[in-house]
């Protein structure tokens, strides 16, 4: 039996999840990019954003930032969310940032799908995840990695972009929003190219601790 497709992401309570996109990855990990006030404004922001999810046990150990942690509702479902997940499919502007920030040993232990243009032989990583590089588009990619997950979920990491392509196209059937406590004021907008009369959505779970964890299914209408 094929398992769902669903995202997770953490959104500020007015719908971004991600600041504006004023610098690129080569400035923020270029020498004295971390000086740079741009740099530090963006940093600034998305750890405002996502830190709930910085202190959970399990993402500290996941990305060997040090043993130990916070436990409770927010680590559970954290943990969660990477233990269903059999692939995760994501857009290039993620996999050019992710490649420079992750560890050596890549926090997704499965495989990946990457959306890009860009021809690519698959790039394997210590610890189980390898990279698949995918140029014909998101139903090409979600059809390998369906195969790839098996009877495990797919997963649609990002970003937004990528996100809406697949909620336009009838392919995601659940997904979850952290929403957290903060206002960025501008950004990058979760549902700023959804068509809203194609998708119906029903709310299947809400949890409420440092930020209030939201589910959806999501169907064509």
């Amino acid at each position: 039996m094929a398992g769902k497709v669903f995202f997770a992401v953490t959104m500020s309570l007015d719908g971004f999840i991600a600041p504006v996109p004023d610098v690129t990855v080569g400035e923020v990990f270029a020498p004295g990019g971390q000086d740079d006030p741009r740099v530090q404004r963006w940093m600034r922001k998305w750890s405002e954003l996502q830190s709930w999810v910085f202190p959970q046990r399990f993402f500290r150990e996941n990305l060997k930032l040090g043993e130990g942690g916070a436990e409770g509702l927010d680590n559970d479902l954290s943990k969660a969310t990477f233990e269903r997940t059999g692939v995760s499919v994501m857009g290039k502007r993620m996999f050019d940032g992710g490649e420079r920030a992750w560890p050596e040993e890549a926090p997704f232990h499965t495989p990946v799908f990457v959306v890009t243009h860009t021809e690519r032989d698959p790039w394997e990583r210590p610890g189980g995840t390898t990279f698949h590089f995918v140029n014909d588009g998101i139903e090409s990619a979600l059809l390998q990695a369906r195969d790839a997950a098996g009877d495990r979920d797919v997963r649609i990491a990002g970003g937004a972009d990528l996100i809406q392509q697949y909620l336009n196209s009838g392919l995601v059937d659940e997904f979850s929003i952290s929403l957290a406590p903060v206002l960025l004021g501008a950004g990058i907008r979760l549902f700023d190219q959804i068509d809203a009369d194609r998708i119906a959505l029903t709310q299947v779970r809400s949890d409420a601790t440092e930020v209030t964890h939201l589910t959806y299914t999501a169907t064509k209408r």
